[in-house]
């Protein structure tokens, strides 16, 4: 396993991380199967746990708690996030003083400890202030019950933003950034990498096996039914164009990763731990055999070669699904927001 320090904090993680995401209801993985997957994880090297309190609604956070009981707290970075709805109630939600000081005491309790290493805010929020949010980070830090906090998938003007209020208003800043990113939805190197360098935040990546079109379930006549297929079919019906190039790349991907002797998962997770702006990407197996296929990449190193391929069939800076993104601005998706 490699390790890297996350941005400027000083903090050596692990260039694999897991994330409990499958955990629960999600992924349908029971405890047993959980507490087997950390332990594999931790005995690999990985030292960076991250889930979210929206993740099964707290099942997630709940059974990575159980997971780590009696393991020594220091050696594992534990990371959780907060913003996205939780329930129907309309308060529930987002990255207000009020919300984030309740809610992470919720997310403490179903862990069982009582301070995380890295507190994220799982979207923007446009209806809250950065000086709101970085103001009541910033006193959650001071008390001691978060070490860290960061941000995830937020766009990259927001990513400027956030760090100009938080010397502006004398607070501590955002020190990581949690994006997608893939071989196939490379967008973030256009804008979003670039920012994460300029202020040196640690990046932990998410979806680097592109919901599972990277892990070998997806190919040329055949297609392997999986979780994220069972409830989000359009992205996986191979007759619809988007998708159809995808699976192109995948073949042209699945045909470089052969002759260079490698799986095409080893080349997926090669491919973006190799970007110098990235710092670790999150792992999501639903069960160990899933876990020990991913972790094969662990001293995966890509040549120049091999980089050379992958750009050649999927550009730099090009996203194959761009409708798939998370971080496109609210105006463009409600018209509310852009008409009078």
């Amino acid at each position: 396993m490699q390790y890297r320090t996350l941005g400027r904090t000083g903090v050596q993680v692990s260039s694999l991380a897991l994330g409990a995401m499958n955990f629960g209801r999600i992924g349908r993985t029971t405890q047993d199967e959980a507490t087997a997957i950390v332990d594999a994880a931790l005995a690999a090297g990985v030292n960076v746990i991250d889930t979210a309190d929206m993740y099964g609604d707290g099942e997630s956070e709940e059974m990575v708690g159980k997971a780590v009981a009696g393991r020594r707290r220091d050696d594992i970075v534990l990371a959780t996030k907060a913003g996205m709805p939780i329930g129907n109630e309309r308060n529930h939600q987002g990255s207000s003083r009020r919300w984030l000081v309740t809610e992470l005491e919720a997310s403490l309790r179903r862990l069982g400890v009582d301070h995380v290493d890295l507190y994220q805010i799982h979207r923007w929020d446009p209806n809250t202030s950065d000086e709101e949010t970085l103001s009541a980070l910033t006193d959650l830090q001071r008390a001691g019950k978060i070490r860290y906090f960061g941000s995830s998938t937020f766009p990259a003007h927001r990513i400027v933003q956030a760090q100009w209020a938080a010397r502006e208003h004398h607070l501590s800043r955002y020190v990581t950034e949690q994006p997608s990113y893939s071989v196939l939805q490379r967008g973030i190197e256009t804008h979003v990498l670039p920012v994460t360098q300029e202020y040196g935040l640690g990046v932990l990546v998410w979806s680097p096996l592109a919901s599972g079109w990277l892990s070998g379930a997806i190919r040329e006549g055949r297609t392997t039914v999986t979780q994220r297929s069972t409830f989000m079919p359009e992205r996986f019906d191979t007759a619809l164009p988007a998708n159809r190039t995808r699976l192109d790349a995948v073949e042209r991907l699945a045909r470089v990763a052969d002759e260079a002797g490698l799986t095409l998962i080893q080349l997926a997770l090669g491919f973006v731990t190799a970007h110098p702006g990235v710092t670790s990407a999150l792992l999501g197996p639903r069960t160990v055999e899933h876990l020990h296929a991913q972790l094969a990449a662990a001293d995966t190193a890509l040549s120049a070669d091999v980089l050379d391929a992958i750009d050649e069939i999927v550009a730099p800076g090009t996203d194959l699904a761009a409708h798939e993104k998370f971080d496109t601005p609210p105006s463009l998706l409600d018209p509310s927001l852009r008409r009078r």
